[in-house]
């Protein structure tokens, strides 16, 4: 099973910050992302995931690519969350990939 340890985090060009999206072997894709225009902490543009406490994640369906992170976390708020841990994080790719 993949977990967070496993994400590969990468600038990105645009917006600055880092970001890394991991499609697993059922097609739901995970979007983990960090910097100053996400809800992370600390919300600034930094290089490495090792700099950032909590990471802003949605996850998209295997048929049309669509938010489907209510799917997993049914109280969530919007289809994207917030401020989520490593711990957080590592729960929901589990999640995800038990999903048939």
């Amino acid at each position: 099973m993949k977990v967070f340890k496993d994400l590969e985090f990468k600038s990105r060009q645009f917006g600055g910050g880092i970001g890394a999206t991991m499609t697993f072997d059922n097609g739901f894709e995970i979007s983990v992302q960090a910097g100053s225009f996400n809800y992370s902490t600390p919300k600034e543009d930094l290089k490495s995931p090792d700099d950032f406490v909590s990471f802003e994640v949605a996850v998209f369906g295997p048929l049309n690519g669509g938010f489907v992170t209510k799917n997993f976390v049914p109280d969530a708020p919007d289809d994207v969350l917030g401020w989520q841990d490593r711990g957080q994080i590592n729960a929901l790719m589990l999640l995800i990939q038990n999903q048939k």
